[in-house]
């Protein structure tokens, strides 16, 4: 068994310094539209109206007329025009005066010598619902609205990359429209995962972490016929530490070989298409590698993660060049650390994966290792993706159960040792 305490330092996951450097809408300009309409008249320079520069009726000399100077909006959209699902749905999830980056953000610039008023509009026709913010600044003034409308279950059914298109409109104090714009964006598929670089997001993996889907709740049922008492208490806090890391390594045990026998083993599958393949990656819900019986190694974590974690234990993602591993607390207010390698479930026992995860580990230089423990991301508001979003939920409940059934018709026998 291998445990670690301070060998490896946790990922911060403080949302000042996580959602603060987001690469979302509000922190640097992905695409611009600005209008200087002025009835009729261009803003400055080449583009004045020519009536600008014909002598007025009742003036002795030729006079320019100054244009009039109008508001100037500028539209931002998601991270180089794309929108990740997965960021999509956390930036929902935040209060609007609390938000630090959103989806869309529209920078007006009031470059008037009056006041001024607008409702702002922004929608993803199709995929979302509406937002509507008020804008209320002085002459001169300038402000970043934030805007994160509630996507629609259609957007956390998509599979592939998909064209949608961005509408901002803004209205007067007088309701006239003043501004109306629509900016095209790439959609990327619900599994699509943006880590960043140097895993600077690596954070948002506890999204694809969900503790109640019914085929973790599945997966439970099966492993507490191979857990003494046919019991998974999860943690005792009243018992003593090493009472304690007894019962996780046999409640691992457990959990390990009902994956096993459900017949999940190891496939190779992380394309994904848009941008930024190189810090990118397609990943499984867990429900979806129950379904189809296959996880890489990132799959499988998330999995394991999600069993975890619905038994109110402390599961952590671990990361290192190329490869993942599980960890799970010991126990409760433990600062050791119970790693093994998911990637093993369908072709070595749990013994043999515990001791894969510490060579692994072991021969990685400590700052190639990035840990990020889930109770910390829930803490900095990062949540599962609802359960609506992972796929279609009888197909996903009549396969995992055909596998289910299949796995405990089998005689104990047949399974690999443990």
């Amino acid at each position: 068994m291998r445990t670690s305490s301070n060998r490896i330092a946790s990922r911060t996951l403080l949302m000042t310094a996580v959602l603060g450097l987001m690469l979302f809408a509000g922190s640097f300009p992905v695409f611009t539209s600005q209008s200087a309409r002025a009835a009729g008249m261009g803003a400055s320079g080449s583009n004045d109206n020519v009536l600008d520069r014909i002598p007025q009726k009742n003036e002795g000399i030729a006079a320019r007329v100054q244009s009039r100077i109008e508001p100037t909006y500028k539209i931002q959209v998601g991270l180089n025009s794309e929108i990740y699902p997965v960021f999509a749905n956390q930036a929902s999830l935040q209060k609007r005066d609390e938000r630090t980056w959103g989806t869309v953000s529209v920078t007006i610039t009031n470059s008037t010598d009056a006041p001024l008023h607008n409702r702002v509009a922004v929608e993803i026709p199709g995929w979302s619902d509406q937002e509507i913010q008020i804008a209320a600044m002085g002459a001169g003034e300038s402000h970043t609205l934030l805007f994160a409308p509630t996507f629609l279950p259609r957007l956390f059914r998509n599979r592939e990359l998909a064209a949608a298109t961005v509408a901002v409109n803004v209205n007067d104090a007088g309701g006239r429209t003043v501004f109306s714009e629509t900016v095209p964006v790439r959609l990327r598929a619900v599994g699509d995962m943006y880590w960043g670089e140097s895993f600077k997001f690596a954070p948002y993996i506890a999204s694809w972490i969900t503790p109640h889907d019914p085929q973790v709740e599945m997966v439970l049922s099966r492993a507490k016929e191979f857990a003494p008492l046919r019991r998974l208490p999860g943690y005792e806090e009243w018992k003593d530490m090493a009472t304690q890391e007894k019962s996780t390594l046999t409640q691992a045990r457990a959990i390990y070989r009902a994956i096993q026998g459900m017949g999940v083993s190891y496939v190779k599958s992380s394309l994904t298409f848009g941008g930024n393949k190189n810090v990118s990656e397609r990943i499984r819900m867990p429900n979806e590698s129950l379904r189809d019986r296959s996880a890489n190694c990132i799959d499988g974590v998330v999995l394991y993660a999600s069993v975890f974690e619905n038994l109110g234990m402390e599961p952590a993602v671990v990361l290192v060049p190329g490869h993942a591993y599980l960890g799970v607390r010991t126990a409760h207010d433990s600062q050791r650390y119970l790693y093994f390698d998911t990637a093993l479930t369908g072709r070595a026992d749990f013994d043999a994966a515990v001791a894969a995860a510490e060579r692994g580990m072991g021969r990685t230089p400590e700052a190639q290792i990035s840990m990020i423990r889930i109770e910390e991301a829930r803490r900095a508001g990062i949540f599962p993706m609802p359960e609506s979003q992972y796929s279609d939920p009888v197909a996903a409940t009549g396969n995992a159960l055909h596998a289910h059934r299949s796995a405990a018709g089998r005689d104990a026998t047949n399974l690999p040792p443990q």
